[in-house]
């Protein structure tokens, strides 16, 4: 039988580097491997104009079209981004935020309203410290430069946020530094925490609470999850559990190249205490394919959704991931 040529595009991660470099195959696929640098490049590509057959995705951009009806991909259970958000919460210093609750009524910048990692930092403002978000003022763009982030496609909000557009001609750090925002949420740090003595973080202690989010409640937050045509899916539906096993063997060897002591396989120097700490902390593996180990992550994005007005009501989160037929899994 011939192999399915495909195409597959993801950010470059230890756990998809053998997919990548080919030493792991994909049963049935001749796999062109599609590496970008930007996640929000692949998302915008990938639902704007189907660029891909398999490709990295955003969990709530996914999440917002199941909810609309009719979306146009499935989802495998990997997940090859995740984060804690805590450490990207900035404030101005001038800003009167001491706080979290501080937050309530303040002028937030933020690259999407509805960037997963947004929703995440939304909800653990709500839950885990009781920040009042009604009043927040919104303005979305750019972290570093000026202009949008992206080019998004995802669905409109069920009711009005209010969301102002960055149309100052100045990149988000850079209204932070001034005072012009008071806050911002980000996907990752901008470039002026350290060198303005205005800009810092809103929880310098974020490890800790973490930590504590985790044991508390078993949510480490998915950021994106993998997506494939559904049209391709429909046809081949063997496909699904072939990448799914490619996945989970892939993770496993960036995981013994990490684990293996001889050499640190990043610049880490402490690389194998961390890795006993995490082993602690997440009963030896802290990065779980697969629904169940992943469902309270999972059940928590998807209520904290609903809560902010990108799905009409929680979905199943089996309903989410086609089958996957793999013993275990």
């Amino acid at each position: 039988m011939s192999r399915l040529r495909l195409t597959f595009a993801c950010c470059r991660y230890d756990r998809m580097e053998a997919i990548r470099d080919g030493s792991v195959p994909v049963k049935g696929v001749e796999l062109t491997c599609i590496t970008l640098k930007s996640g929000r490049d692949i998302f915008d590509r990938m639902v704007g104009g189907r660029e891909f057959d398999v490709a990295e995705l955003s969990a709530s951009e996914f999440i917002s079209l199941m909810g609309q009806g009719d979306c146009p991909f499935v989802a495998i259970p990997v997940f090859p981004s995740r984060v804690f958000r805590h450490g990207y919460i900035f404030i101005n210093t001038r800003s009167g935020i001491y706080g979290p609750n501080d937050l309530a009524g303040k002028r937030i910048g933020l690259p999407l309203y509805t960037q997963t990692a947004a929703i995440w930092a939304r909800g653990h403002l709500t839950y885990q410290f009781g920040v009042d978000l009604a009043a927040v003022r919104w303005v979305q763009g750019s972290v570093e430069d000026s202009g949008s982030h992206g080019r998004p496609h995802a669905p409109a909000l069920l009711q009005p946020v209010p969301i102002e557009q960055n149309r100052s001609g100045a990149s988000l750090a850079t209204l932070l530094a001034r005072g012009e925002i008071d806050a911002l949420i980000g996907s990752r740090k901008p470039e002026a925490l350290g060198r303005s003595p205005d800009i810092a973080r809103l929880f310098p202690d974020y490890r800790a609470l973490e930590r504590e989010l985790y044991l508390k409640t078993k949510i480490f937050p998915i950021m994106h999850l993998i997506a494939m045509r559904r049209e391709l899916h429909e046809r081949h539906r063997w496909l699904a559990t072939c990448f799914y096993q490619a996945f989970v063997e892939s993770k496993r060897r960036a995981i013994a190249r990490m684990r293996y002591a001889g050499s640190l396989s990043t610049m880490l120097p402490w690389l194998q205490s961390e890795i006993e700490e995490i082993d602690a902390l997440f009963g030896g593996d802290a990065w779980p394919y697969g629904i169940e180990p992943n469902r309270p992550t999972l059940q928590a994005l998807v209520h904290y959704m609903v809560e902010q007005h990108f799905i009409a009501r929680a979905i199943p989160i089996e309903d989410l991931f086609v089958p996957i037929v793999v013993d275990g899994a």
